[in-house]
């Protein structure tokens, strides 16, 4: 009886990191498609059109990004080989930095789109620094990316952040993206690396299939404008 009672103990902690998995894959699948379903406020449809790599972070606390410590936990998605589809997501957390306007919001969800494969190889590694070993930039709102600036044309990666219901392009300068192997391994059952489960066929879990019937709703296929891809 007591090996019993410490083994349903032991699967308690268990139990409750996949809880938090999937609510924070439904959140992510909730910003993208309200994001998305609002045209002229939301990303410009041929930049989501063009990305290599997508990344979404729900509802980070406003008292993290205070204190400089970990502000957000959220996932990363890329282009299946060929470009049509996407991949299985892998777990990120994102660390320090600065958010900008977005301080004195109460939560924040935060956008990311990776332009090119130098962006994606480095978002793809155990950890990096945004604006120090990837060009980062704030991304342009509305239909179309005919507002890009040169400096969000050659970026390698645009970012965007929602809080109190405004959704502007923000930059990230500083702050830190790591790949998570513990939530990795919640959803996977192994402590996969994100690079394994974005370029090889992991199957994605059943939580994560409405996050990718969204993201292959609004961007099926990569387009093969390259134009802000260089």
């Amino acid at each position: 009886m007591r090996m019993i009672l410490v083994a349903a103990l032991a699967v308690v902690p268990v139990l409750a990191n996949d809880s938090e998995s999937v609510k924070r894959l439904n959140e992510s699948a909730n910003v993208i498609s309200e994001v998305m379903a609002t045209p002229d406020k939301g990303i410009p449809q041929d930049l989501l059109a063009r990305a290599h790599c997508i990344v979404i972070v729900p509802s980070l606390k406003t008292a993290a990004f205070l204190v400089g410590g970990k502000f957000g936990k959220g996932y990363v998605s890329c282009r299946k080989q060929g470009g049509a589809g996407w991949s299985a997501p892998g777990t990120v957390r994102i660390e320090g930095g600065s958010v900008g306007f977005q301080i004195g919001g109460s939560e924040t969800d935060l956008i990311m789109l990776v332009m090119n494969q130098g962006g994606a190889d480095k978002l793809l590694s155990s950890k990096f620094t945004l604006g120090g070993e990837g060009s980062v930039a704030a991304g342009p709102v509305g239909r179309t990316a005919t507002a890009q600036t040169d400096l969000q044309l050659h970026a390698e990666i645009l970012s965007w952040s929602r809080s109190q219901g405004l959704f502007a392009g923000v930059a990230l300068e500083g702050a830190t993206l790591r790949q998570d192997l513990d939530d990795n391994a919640t959803l996977y059952g192994k402590k996969l690396e994100n690079r394994e489960i974005v370029m090889t066929r992991v199957r994605a879990p059943a939580s994560a299939m409405r996050l990718l019937d969204i993201l292959n709703k609004y961007s099926p296929r990569e387009s093969s404008n390259t134009g802000s891809s260089q």
